[in-house]
């Protein structure tokens, strides 16, 4: 990391410690807990709900914080996931050094720190969300020598009391600045917030929806990240939902990333972008298009796209927001720049410095051509995902797509290049299959393909079993069709599941 890496980095400890947080030991964080006057330590790690548990420790001496920082903690982990059982149920919390930030609510000094759950001998628990991630990314490299990095677009809606002044526009607050953004300047802070806590942001804005109802008013934002490795793509969205969350609360208003708030009004979704590296260098294009490596990758992913539904839209109100004119994915297929697929490309500035000489022709610097920023963006994931499964399934879809002797063909026939959901364009509809419509479909679709997931232990088998009986639980089939224009059920089912994930 370059020194002005360093100075321009929001997170305190990288600026106190002089060295990436990747670098981070044992000793980096203790000097910086007796420098800064630390007085607490929060362990956070993730169960079964997805949300961020806590265990809070005073350290009462170097030794004690030795400890603390060496051998972590014992949790009982029956309480936190449903596949441990209660006769063997401890669990160990070892904190992963790199993850550290300074907790921005507390009165008192406070450092957090994100963990993993080892067994009683001392082994990474294999049915741990994180350890499922880090097996499948580990094959994956070994097998391909690629990296790959990832990241989300974090969509929320802020619900407030209604205020008459500078009311809201119905679906009409895409980049909407104050006072008609009503709550833009909780956004700026957490992005503040966010970028303290060593997440990399890329931008932030509000978003289209917005609406007014039952004297509330309701309000869409979004927070954007920056491609990093994928495992650190989880980290920002946990820690980013975390922070939006208790900064809401000190608000006095309450923050959902549920994938739907109200029928005929934008959904939630949490798009994930990602692209392959070999050598830090972007595989994604070559010669200026987009690359084979690329389009073996959306093979994959699409091939795989029914099951990974069932880690990444996990609640009945998922597939109430999977429906046409949302701009929201409902078929398996892939285009440009376009949002009515279920992965697009998106711009990704390639190779052209014109644009800045054109708007600048004063300035008579040679720029550089940029490194070429091409993602794909799969499109169906909401606020519910389990995001750690998500993104293992991902990087196991990806690798699945590499090897397939067919995915070129694949991806040929399901490019589109129109909007599926125009009835114009309906002729020219390629008989694209669709993706579930309820969390039963979706534990049928991984039951049918839990073999790619379970291949080298990656998905313990009683890990894929828990998922598909939580999805079943919901006997959610044929909901959508159940509850047209039931509006008073439907907003009981929002309001059941309105802080999911």
């Amino acid at each position: 990391m370059k020194n002005n890496d360093i100075l321009m980095n929001p997170n305190e400890l990288v600026q106190f410690l002089k060295k990436p947080s990747l670098d981070f030991t044992r000793e980096d964080i203790i000097r910086f807990i007796e420098a800064k006057g630390i007085s607490m330590l929060n362990f956070r790690y993730v169960a079964d709900d997805g949300k961020l548990k806590s265990l809070n420790f005073v350290p009462h001496s170097r030794d004690h914080l030795e400890s603390i920082l060496t051998a972590g903690e014992r949790v009982d982990g029956s309480s936190l996931f449903s596949f441990v059982e209660s006769g063997s149920s401890d669990l160990y919390l070892i904190p992963r050094y790199r993850t550290a930030f300074l907790n921005p609510f507390t009165s008192v000094p406070t450092l957090e720190i994100l963990c993993s759950f080892y067994n009683n001998d001392g082994k990474p628990l294999e049915s741990a969300p994180e350890y499922i991630l880090r097996k499948a990314y580990t094959r994956f490299i070994e097998k391909t020598g690629y990296r790959m990095k990832a990241f989300g677009e974090l969509e929320y809606y802020i619900n407030s009391t209604h205020d008459d002044l500078y009311p809201l526009i119905d679906q009409k607050g895409y980049h909407q600045s104050r006072p008609f953004a009503k709550f833009e300047d909780l956004r700026i802070e957490a992005l503040e917030l966010c970028a303290k806590a060593g997440c990399r942001i890329k931008y932030g804005h509000s978003e289209v929806g917005s609406f007014t109802k039952a004297g509330e008013d309701f309000e869409q934002h979004e927070i954007e990240f920056l491609p990093v490795e994928i495992d650190e793509a989880v980290d920002q969205l946990l820690i980013s939902k975390w922070i939006l969350r208790s900064l809401s609360s000190e608000y006095g208003v309450e923050v959902s990333f549920a994938p739907k708030i109200t029928v005929g009004k934008a959904g939630s979704g949490m798009h994930i972008h990602m692209m392959l590296e070999k050598d830090g260098v972007n595989l994604m294009v070559e010669n200026g298009k987009l690359s084979q490596v690329a389009k073996r990758m959306i093979a994959g992913i699409l091939d795989l796209s029914k099951a990974l539904t069932a880690f990444g839209n996990t609640i009945p109100t998922s597939y109430l927001r999977l429906v046409p004119h949302q701009e929201a994915p409902t078929n398996i297929c892939w285009g440009d720049r376009n949002r009515s697929v279920l992965i697009r490309v998106p711009l990704g500035w390639n190779g052209t410095m014109n644009m800045i000489k054109d708007a600048n022709p004063a300035d008579k610097t040679e720029f550089q051509d940029m490194p070429s920023k091409q993602t794909v963006e799969l499109r169906s994931p909401d606020g519910s995902a389990d995001i750690y499964k998500l993104f293992a399934g991902l990087v196991i879809a990806t690798e699945h797509g590499l090897e397939m002797d067919n995915a070129l063909e694949i991806a040929d026939e399901l490019y589109v290049n129109y909007n599926i959901f125009r009835i114009q364009d309906k002729k020219k509809d390629k008989k694209l299959e669709s993706l579930p419509a309820s969390c039963c479909e979706s534990a049928d679709c991984l039951l049918a393909q839990r073999d790619y997931f379970e291949k080298d232990g990656v998905f313990p088998t009683g890990v894929i079993d828990n998922v598909v009986t939580k999805l079943k639980a919901f006997n959610d089939k044929g909901l959508s069709e159940k509850l047209y224009n039931k509006n008073e059920e439907i907003s009981k089912l929002v309001i059941k599941y309105l802080h999911c994930g």
